[in-house]
């Protein structure tokens, strides 16, 4: 008699949200499935923290709220629900209040890292573009000042920039390659 396949169980959305109220390590939610986050490196911090704070007076003048990579979002792809920790959001609709979620932001940034990379790329980009409310997708490499922005207005198609600035529809503001990387020293590793 051939062996038995272990039997996955699967976790419910419930029990998931209540574990990561007190859970010390972050983990990403596919379908039932969790998965532990690794930690950032200081480059990818130093990034996320200078996009936040360029970022920052925009939101506030168009009322939105901007999120950082503690806010997870929440998306239901081809009958799954899926939680990803994006390293940042924008949310200006007024209706999109759940405590430790969004659902609709229109805006969605990543910090590339050599381990999440091809993922931030392929599943989480497709995923985010699947969102009707999401209007751009902000990839950022860490490795070199390049900004990535996938815009809905363009048929998803992509803007590159290594210098000057970008022009983000969703808080209808310049994003400067300069700012980004204001405090990347690029002689550390």
């Amino acid at each position: 008699m051939p062996p038995q396949a272990a039997k996955r169980t699967r976790l419910s959305i419930d029990d998931y949200l209540a574990g990561e109220r007190d859970a010390e390590t972050r983990h990403e939610y596919l379908d039932g499935e969790v998965y532990a986050m690794s930690g950032a490196s200081r480059r990818h911090a130093l990034i996320v923290t200078a996009m936040t704070f360029a970022l920052t007076p925009h939101a506030r003048q168009r009322r939105c709220q901007l999120f950082t990579n503690d806010m997870k979002l929440r998306l239901e792809v081809a009958g799954a629900t899926i939680f990803y920790y994006p390293d940042l959001m924008i949310a200006r609709d007024s209706e999109d209040r759940a405590s430790y979620y969004l659902t609709r932001p229109c805006l969605v940034a990543e910090v590339l890292s050599p381990g999440t990379e091809r993922i931030d790329r392929r599943e989480k980009l497709l995923s985010y573009i699947s969102l009707p409310s999401v209007q751009e997708v902000l990839l950022v490499a860490q490795d070199q000042p390049l900004l990535e922005l996938h815009r809905r207005a363009n048929g998803w198609k992509v803007e590159r920039g290594d210098q000057g600035s970008l022009h983000l529809d969703c808080l209808d503001a310049e994003l400067a390659v300069e700012q980004v990387y204001a405090d990347v020293d690029w002689a550390q590793g």
